[in-house]
């Protein structure tokens, strides 16, 4: 078996179903315990649970990690997902089970599947103080003037785009060697692959059962009535910035659905942007065709699982 089975692909595509099928047929099937962990830079966080699409009741007694293991409004990094990856890593392990990785947030995937050095990057008030005088636009430039990987994919806010900035910098000036060791893992890397047409209309779906039947509203409505600021939600983007909007009376509903809509869309091409990215950059995906009943992607999986030899 590899060390790591990785299921990866845009928004609204069915990868945790995914994940916990093939879980629960390896162990069905072949005995093997599986666990899987979370590769979502938002479902780290409590409370935030119909947005971030966690979909906990379809895990059953399969364990997961790196779900619900920070406070909403909180921050949390990409050195400290790797960090907290390899401590769940190395505990799946010394049990004897099979970690699956499942997500759809780029960069934490690539700094696993490539065994990225990352630093903790301390806060630079001067220069944040000096960044928050320019818009987004400005931001987004000077990012991509750095050579470094920055995760673009999540850099939708004038918050995210300093801190980016802030990181990049921080390894400019310190020259950080990346070659600190960060076990390297045989990974089969999974990408679901779906057609753009039926990709829209899944979000689309999705997002008019979430607003609609699955309280998404009243759950942004909860987060800022228990202390959570509303600019803190703005910052995490997508549902909890377009609907904390709307409920501060900066955009009406429809305005709200419009645009979440739109940024919802715009998000899922940017993931099949990075994920391209990460195969020209040495990762190797092998792409399924995710409109399939889940039960053939997964006997395709396993088919390439023992196939390899493995």
């Amino acid at each position: 078996m590899y060390d790591l089975i990785t299921i990866l692909g845009p928004t609204a595509c069915g990868k945790t179903a995914l994940a916990t099928q093939l879980a629960g047929r390896l162990s069905a099937e072949h005995g093997v315990c599986a666990e899987i962990v979370s590769a979502d830079s938002r479902q780290v966080f409590r409370g935030m649970d119909i947005g971030t699409g966690k979909d906990l009741a379809d895990y059953g007694d399969i364990p997961y990690h790196l779900i619900d293991i920070a406070d909403a409004g909180t921050k949390y990094s990409v050195f400290e997902f790797q960090r907290d990856f390899l401590k769940a890593y190395n505990d799946i392990r010394a049990r004897g089970h099979q970690p699956i990785l499942c997500g759809g947030t780029g960069l934490y995937l690539e700094s696993v599947l490539r065994a990225y050095r990352l630093v903790e990057v301390p806060v630079n008030a001067a220069l944040r103080s000096e960044l928050e005088q320019r818009s987004l636009g400005e931001l987004a430039k000077l990012l991509a003037t750095y050579k470094r990987l920055h995760n673009t994919t999540d850099v939708d806010t004038q918050r995210r785009a300093i801190r980016a900035i802030e990181i990049e910098e921080y390894y400019r000036v310190h020259r950080i060697d990346e070659t600190q060791p960060f076990p390297q893992l045989s990974s089969l890397t999974v990408g679901l692959s779906v057609p753009r047409d039926v990709r829209r209309q899944h979000i689309t779906y999705r997002l008019q059962h979430r607003l609609q039947h699955e309280g998404m509203v009243d759950e942004v409505q909860r987060l800022l009535n228990s202390g959570v600021p509303a600019e803190a939600l703005i910052s995490y983007g997508l549902e909890y910035r377009y609907v904390t909007l709307y409920l501060t009376g900066q955009l009406t509903y429809d305005e709200m659905v419009r645009q979440l809509e739109i940024a919802i869309h715009q998000f899922a091409k940017r993931q099949m942007t990075w994920f391209r990215g990460m195969e020209r950059r040495g990762v190797d995906i092998e792409w399924v065709d995710a409109i399939q009943p889940t039960n053939q992607v997964v006997t395709e999986i396993m088919n390439k699982l023992w196939n390899a030899g493995e």
